[in-house]
This record gives structure tokens, C-alpha cells and sequence, in this order.
């Protein structure tokens, strides 16, 4: 019963010891992917701090920073939290170890004054004579045996968890030290993190200097996404016109094949039992390739891949606040890199291709599902091409002298928080 109940708390301190450690490297790599994420926002921060005009591209990226920021603090605490425990949990094996070790070595002490109180042959001879039979005497020289046997055992025993003690001593040590690293770099987090909230204080003042004409540039911007998302609504409206237009073709064309049927039979003509379809759903999932590839769309509801391989969010779904105004945005706004490439989030057909203010426009339909790639530098796709998952359809243009990509998904003509949908 005592070996069972040891086996099972041996398993339990590995799979803990192993949950710790997936854990670590989950978010280490966490941890990485962000400091990335920060090194792409500073250089996208030098690059609109050389102008002297404030834009809106330089507020979004001290944003993205000071969010990155906390973020990567966030995840550094909770490194430490599964540090200490590691510790702790190291500790108490080392405990354990040494009041074993401190057990083994009593015992062997104690075997040892036996053997020393009967170390000549003439006492062994004796013990084993003095028996009161054979049997007796045969059972003292085995006793015997098995005695030198297991001295033999609680030496190696003995060997083996000091051995043990020293490995886990070295185990605790590197958490200690790894903890160590990780109070530094929270520190030094902190102190980036003020920097930028004084960055952020600096920008601010500045917008005071340059209200007007900042106000100017939002209103322009404003004006401008209306019009392109005008432009975006109307695609996917024609898109469904299209679906529903088929679908009742098809509808009609199955009745009057069937009321054909019933005629050359003699039969009455069968009541229409094929329904229009009702919704724009029914409309566009109204044949079964479109109905599959909407339901795979589905499927990969969070694990979608990002648009763009390297970037952080700065304009997020819905309701924002712009110049003491509440805006809409039907999608998100990536910061990335130069030159990146823009790469479509499922297979699909490119439905609208389009070109406004300089910039290209890209929608891709996915059955029911509409995904939409805004401020394109360039397009390497066209209209009715088949496209699939992370194929590249162009590459991210600037705002503000920042790249920058626009991303929306529609179900149907309603928007959708890409953030549920993606990755992370």
C-alpha cells in the first residue's frame, strides 16, 4: 500500500513537473512574440517621429507600445508565478531528499555496529552452531547473506539519493537565478513602459499645438473610410444579388422540369414545394460547395491565421472614440513591416477588386463569408481567381508613413470582430 501511495505522488510531481514546464515555454514564447511585436512598433515609432507634423500613425504606435508593454509584463508575472512554484515545489523534494538521506544514513550506521559487534568468522560460525536445529541454522546463514546483501543495497541507496539531493539542488538553483532574470527584465519593462507613457504625455501635448490641423486630418480620414466602406457594403450586396438570383433560377428551373414530368405522365402538376431562399445566408450557402466551404470557415473560428506574418493591432472593432467623436470600424487595423506581404486568412474566390485613394482593395468570398484586405500597396490577385489559406494577394501600403493593412470579415453583410476569429 505504501509502494502504490509513493508511485502515485512520484507520477503527480511529474506531470506537474511537466505541466510547469509547457507552461514556461508557452509563455516564453508568448514573451518573445510580443518583445517582437515591441521592436516593430519603435521602428515604426522612428519613422513618423522624423516628420515634424503629428499624424495619427505616430499616436497608434506609442499606443501599441504602452499595450505591448503591459502585455509582456503581464506575461513576466505570470513566468515568476510558475517560478515559485517550481521552487516551491523543488524545496520541499529537496526536504524530502535530505530527510531520507538522513534516514538511509542512520540505518546504515546502525547495520554497521552490527557488523563490526560480529565482524570475525568465529562469531558467524557461532551465531549459525547455536541454532536449535538444521533448519534454524540454515535460516541464520541466509539471514546472514541477505544481511551483507542488502548493506550492499543501502550503500548504493544511499549513493543514489545524494545523487538525487545534488541534482535537484542544482534545479533549485537555476529557478532562483531564472527568477532573478525575471525581476530585472520586469524592472526594466517598467521603466520602458514610463518612458513611453512620457512619450505618450509629450505626443499629447503636441496634438494641443497642432489641434486644427490634426482635426483636419481625422475628419479626412473619416470621409475617406466612409467612402471605401461604402464601396466594400456595395460588393458584398452584389454579390448576393447574385446568389439569390441564382438560387431562384435554379429554383424555377427545378419546378418546371418537374410540372414537365407530371404533364408527359398524365399527373397533375405538383405544387411548388422549392422555397425562394429567405435570408441572405440561405442565398449565398444555396449550393453544397458553398454551404461546405462556409461551414470550414466556420470550423476555424480563432485558429484563422493573421493577414499579415508580422504586426500588432492598433485599430480595433466597433466603437472608438476620434476627436471627442464615437466612430465605427467594421474591421481592425494592422501596424506591420515594410513591405509585407498580405496573405489571404482561407481558400476562397476574389470576388471585388479596387482601387481608391491610391490604394488597392481586395474582397474574398468564402461561401457566406466575406474577408476584406484594405490599403493595398499593389494586388497580385484578380476577380473570380481561386485563392488559398496564406497565399500572398499583395502587399500592406502606408498610412502615415506607417504600413498598415485594413482587415474586416462579413457573414453575409454584417461585420464581424475579426479578433474572435483569428489567431493570436
Amino acid at each position: 500500500m505504501k509502494l502504490k501511495t509513493a508511485l502515485l505522488l512520484v507520477i503527480a510531481i511529474f506531470l506537474c513537473s511537466t505541466a510547469f514546464a509547457q507552461s514556461s515555454k508557452e509563455l516564453k514564447r508568448k514573451k518573445e512574440a510580443l518583445q517582437r511585436e515591441i521592436e516593430l512598433a519603435q521602428r515604426n515609432l522612428n519613422k513618423t517621429t522624423s516628420g515634424k507634423k503629428l499624424t495619427l500613425g505616430q499616436i497608434n504606435a506609442i499606443k501599441a507600445q504602452i499595450r505591448l508593454r503591459q502585455e509582456k509584463i503581464a506575461t513576466i508575472n505570470s513566468e515568476m508565478k510558475n517560478l515559485d512554484q517550481q521552487i516551491h515545489e523543488n524545496t520541499n523534494k529537496v526536504q524530502n531528499l535530505k530527510g531520507r538521506l538522513a534516514e538511509l544514513k542512520k540505518e546504515y550506521a546502525a547495520m554497521i555496529r552490527f557488523a563490526q559487534r560480529n565482524r570475525n568468522s568465529y562469531d558467524k560460525m557461532m551465531f549459525i552452531f547455536a541454532a536449535s536445529d538444521f533448519n534454524q541454522a540454515y535460516k541464520r546463514i541466509k539471514y546472514l547473506q541477505q544481511f551483507g546483501q542488502y548493506r550492499k543495497k543501502q550503500a548504493a541507496y544511499i549513493q543514489g539519493t545524494e545523487k538525487q539531493l545534488s541534482n535537484q539542488i542544482v534545479v533549485l538553483d537555476k529557478n532562483l537565478k531564472s527568477k532573478g532574470s525575471l525581476l530585472q527584465e520586469e524592472v526594466s519593462e517598467k521603466s520602458k513602459l514610463d518612458k513611453n507613457k512620457s512619450e505618450q504625455t509629450a505626443v499629447l501635448s503636441k496634438l494641443s499645438k497642432q489641434e486644427k490641423q490634426f482635426k483636419q486630418d481625422i475628419q479626412k480620414k473619416r470621409q475617406q473610410q466612409a467612402a471605401i466602406d461604402r464601396q466594400i457594403q456595395a460588393a458584398i450586396a452584389r454579390e448576393i444579388a447574385a446568389a439569390r438570383k441564382k438560387a431562384e433560377e435554379e429554383a424555377r428551373e427545378r419546378e418546371r422540369i418537374a410540372a414537365a414530368k407530371a404533364k408527359a405522365e398524365n399527373k397533375a402538376a405538383p405544387t411548388s414545394s422549392e422555397s425562394k431562399p429567405k435570408t441572405n445566408s440561405e442565398a449565398l450557402r444555396s449550393t453544397p460547395e458553398a454551404a461546405k466551404l462556409s461551414d470550414a470557415f466556420e470550423a476555424n473560428r480563432g485558429s484563422l491565421p493573421s493577414p499579415v506574418a508580422t504586426g500588432y493591432i492598433t485599430g480595433r472593432f466597433g466603437a472608438y472614440k476620434v476627436d471627442q467623436a464615437t466612430a465605427m470600424r467594421n474591421g481592425v487595423v494592422f501596424q506591420t513591416s515594410e513591405g509585407a506581404a498580405v496573405r489571404a486568412v482561407f481558400n476562397g474566390t476574389v470576388s471585388t477588386v479596387f482601387q481608391q485613394y491610391g490604394k488597392y482593395y481586395v474582397v474574398i468570398i468564402h461561401g457566406e463569408y466575406f474577408t476584406v484586405y484594405e490599403g493595398l500597396q499593389s494586388v497580385s490577385v484578380s476577380k473570380g481567381q481561386k485563392v488559398t489559406t496564406k497565399q500572398t494577394i499583395g502587399t500592406a501600403g502606408t498610412a502615415d508613413g506607417v504600413p498598415e493593412l485594413g482587415f474586416q470579415i462579413h457573414r453575409g453583410s454584417v461585420a464581424q470582430n475579426p479578433e474572435s476569429w483569428l489567431a493570436r
